[in-house]
């Protein structure tokens, strides 16, 4: 049973509350299996009823959803043989943005993805996965390896966006985000990413300028998160909502749009109901989409990607 409920998952917590009530009083008051089965029944039918029926904002909700797995959970439930990689070789080490080589499924790739971390202080470790300059020029490094060697590479975006304080403004925060935008877009090699809860911006769109664009049912991909841009059009942040509603930015919007090439069913209820189920889809569909893409060379690897690119929001 999970340990946070969104807002609009109530019913559902109050249906898990009495039947963990239930299964506590069980031992000592005799049975309530029929009584549990009913309810779990219930519980099952109203949260299939619910997510069958998500708006916009609440797939917000269920892509910031605390219990989601994040970019860690990825590495240790996907890859072996992970050697973590630091540093920009300028500045300094961002833990916002975490990457380096593994194996995927026998197959050597570089990864990288943000990281938000679970608890308060590794979401204070990890800067709530919203990366500094030092962060994306990490991601150039980890490319341009990736290229040298010939690997893959494999990304996880899951981000509110990049930092926006005044150190990484004057540490070239723009030129950062737009290199690793371009080293992205230029790789020879073939690139996937996947949009595992939020993608937020150009602190997005820095790792995810691949060959193919994943995304999960319940994530959202956005230029600009819902609050600011309540904040720029009626100056008021607490209509997020409106601005969700009105922004295109969940999977079905964007596959339409061809901004995103598939999206990943997640388990009933969300990834962070069954994360091992969600984790298990993710690996299955990269390594399909892996397979579509070996034996390309390199110019047509980038054709590619560029035809992709060009394609975005045009008619027809």
């Amino acid at each position: 049973m999970a340990t946070h409920y969104l807002e609009f998952e109530k019913p559902i917590a109050e249906l898990e509350a009495k039947i963990a009530e239930l299964s506590h009083l069980a031992p000592t008051s005799g049975s309530f299996e029929t009584e549990i089965a009913a309810l779990r029944k219930k519980a099952d039918a109203l949260r299939m009823k619910t997510y069958a029926n998500l708006d916009p904002w609440m797939r917000t909700q269920v892509a910031r959803h605390p219990q989601r797995p994040h970019f860690i959970d990825y590495v240790d439930g996907l890859f072996t043989d992970f050697v973590e990689l630091h540093g920009d070789r300028q500045f300094g080490d961002d833990q916002a943005i975490l990457g380096g080589l593994a194996r995927f499924r026998g197959q050597p790739v570089v990864i990288m993805g943000h990281e938000k971390g679970h608890d308060t202080q590794t979401r204070l470790t990890h800067n709530f996965g919203m990366a500094r300059p030092e962060g994306y020029r990490k991601a150039v490094r980890l490319m341009d390896m990736a290229e040298q060697f010939g690997l893959p590479v494999l990304t996880f975006v899951d981000t509110a966006g990049a930092y926006p304080g005044i150190g990484a403004e004057e540490r070239g925060q723009a030129e950062a985000i737009a290199r690793s935008t371009e080293r992205g877009l230029t790789l020879g090699v073939p690139s996937i990413a996947t949009v595992t809860g939020e993608g937020g911006s150009g602190g997005a769109i820095a790792i995810a300028a691949a060959s193919r664009v994943l995304m999960l049912e319940h994530s959202i991909y956005s230029v600009i998160s819902p609050e600011g841009a309540a904040g720029i059009l009626w100056r008021d942040g607490t209509r997020a909502k409106d601005a969700a509603m009105a922004m295109k930015i969940t999977a079905p919007d964007l596959t339409g749009l061809k901004i995103v090439d598939r999206v990943i069913p997640e388990p009933l209820g969300g990834a962070h109901s069954d994360p091992e189920t969600a984790i298990r889809n993710v690996g299955d569909v990269l390594e399909d989409e892996l397979k579509s893409l070996s034996g390309l060379s390199a110019d047509q690897i980038r054709k590619m990607r560029a035809d992709r690119f060009y394609a975005i929001g045009r008619a027809g």
